[in-house]
């Protein structure tokens, strides 16, 4: 059974974070380790979300916990999301190298959870910096939205094209979601080698948690077997037909 490591949000009541990660994964037979950054019990988007952070000790002590179980050993793939502090991002980046070394096959996916449309920056800005600086260039995979991808890059995004040059540009796979397609919305993944697009109707409501449900559905797909343009229209489909009550079309962009 394929395993992952999470470190990422815990909300009590919403789909979000790393919480709705476990669902998904378990959803598909993947075994599923999760270290919380947050503890809330709503998300913070509705008010106040209660609850608070996890502090910097105990969060290191839980990771320090969970390589003394040996997990980092049987890791097939380790997914980074929220932070509340750049302290959490420093001892996240010290878990990366140790699965890597533990674990030389191991599957870095990095979601560089910053801000978005509309909001713009919602993370202190020394957290946003660890990101980039620390967890980004230890990625496999990029998993940002098209806002997040723009301030990787310093690239505007607005459409399939330019979403893609950014991705060629930042040098790493990634997986750039709210990509706008005329009046649709779309997520493209690309590589150096290729590039895909999955496209379809925009919900009604913009759902919170989609991007979390997003990255853990396309990585599963990729454990399983999927080929890249597979675990894509895997992933999306699944989130069109949940969100949106519609189907997804795919194409090859590169």
């Amino acid at each position: 059974m394929a395993s992952v490591l999470i470190l990422s949000s815990h909300v009590a009541t919403s789909d979000v974070g790393g919480s709705a990660q476990v669902v998904a994964f378990a959803r598909a037979g993947i075994e599923t380790v999760f270290a919380p950054t947050v503890l809330f019990g709503r998300h913070p988007g509705l008010g106040a979300p209660g609850g608070g952070p996890v502090g910097a000790e105990v969060f290191a002590g839980m990771l320090e916990g969970i390589v003394a179980a040996g997990v980092l050993m049987t890791l097939d793939a380790v997914i980074t999301g929220y932070f509340a502090s750049a302290e959490q991002v420093a001892i996240a980046t010290r878990t990366l190298d140790a699965a890597r070394a533990a674990s030389p096959g191991v599957r870095i996916i990095v979601d560089p959870i910053m801000g978005d449309h509309g909001k713009g920056l919602y993370v202190d800005p020394a957290v946003a910096d660890a990101i980039v600086a620390d967890l980004v260039p230890r990625a496999e995979l990029i998993a940002p939205n098209s806002w997040e991808m723009e301030r990787l890059t310093g690239r505007p995004i607005n459409d399939p094209a330019t979403a893609l040059a950014a991705a060629r540009f930042l040098g790493a796979a990634a997986l750039v979601s709210s990509v706008t397609v005329e009046d649709e919305i779309g997520v493209v993944y690309a590589d150096q080698e290729e590039a895909w697009l999955a496209v379809h109707r925009r919900a009604q409501d913009v759902p919170r948690g989609a991007g979390d449900v997003l990255i853990a559905l396309f990585t599963g797909a990729l454990l399983q077997g999927s080929s890249k343009a597979e675990a894509l229209e895997t992933a999306v489909g699944q989130i069109a037909r949940r969100f949106a009550g519609t189907g997804v079309r795919i194409k090859r962009i590169a």
